[in-house]
């Protein structure tokens, strides 16, 4: 798996307007994704690590590339963790890594990389992971950003087909901008997963997050609780998985 192969992530076309989740499809969704069959046995974990890079996340991209080589520690015992990195910037691009199995890879791909401003583009980041996950089985994704500029039914309806295919969305918020707030929730929950603020002066608390979404992706659930067990920001994860319930 090469970092070479890295490519642009398609423009979204024209898309009809998107109607408001109604009472119960969140239920369905995530009734559904249940059902869905888990990654074979010793198969490493899939996960997306899409990030924000327009100009106000350099300090979170610095972090972001300080930080990441740690989310493999706690794969190992779970089938290991192959990561694909995808980022929008600028006007209108959006790009995403090939596979990544070694820390060391996903460092120097993300160490190439400027942040430069531009306007936000979840929607084209979600149907990526909708058409990659066509190809490799998924398990889960990892966004994190601090802003929202697009249309949240058109994200909730994407986040929905996630959801529907069992893949996690852990979605990760700098700051407290309220429509980021509402669409990294909506997000997370329409998927299963789960939404939760960091500190971008405060690194452990991104580390720890991202490590519970890695030991998601390698081992499912069984390898969260034995990380919860000495992280409590995990705990928090698995409780936003659960609902909110301990």
């Amino acid at each position: 798996m090469s970092e070479r192969k890295d490519r642009a992530v398609g423009k979204a076309g024209a898309t009809a307007p998107a109607t408001p989740s109604q009472p119960g499809e969140i239920d369905r969704f995530l009734g559904a994704a249940k059902q869905l069959a888990p990654l074979a046995s010793g198969q490493a974990g899939r996960l997306v690590f899409a990030l924000d890079a327009t100009m106000s996340r350099q300090p979170t991209w610095d972090l972001a590339c300080s930080l990441q080589a740690r989310m493999f520690d706690v794969t190992s015992q779970s089938g290991g963790l192959a990561v694909q990195l995808v980022y929008f910037r600028g006007i209108g691009e959006c790009r995403a890594s090939g596979w990544v199995g070694e820390p060391a890879r996903l460092t120097g791909l993300m160490r190439k990389i400027a942040c430069e401003g531009g306007q936000t583009q979840i929607a084209r980041v979600l149907r990526h992971i909708r058409d990659e996950a066509k190809a490799v089985p998924v398990r889960a994704f990892v966004y994190v950003g601090d802003a929202m500029e697009e249309n949240v039914d058109a994200l909730a309806a994407l986040a929905g087909e996630l959801g529907l295919r069992g893949i996690r969305g852990f979605v990760f918020q700098e700051g407290h901008d309220p429509a980021a707030s509402n669409a990294f929730a909506t997000i997370a929950r329409l998927t299963g997963g789960a939404h939760a603020r960091f500190d971008v002066n405060a690194p452990g608390s991104l580390l720890d997050l991202l490590r519970g979404a890695a030991a998601y992706a390698a081992g499912g659930r069984e390898a969260m609780l034995r990380l919860a067990s000495s992280t409590p920001a995990v705990q928090g994860l698995i409780a936003a998985m659960d609902g909110g319930r301990p």
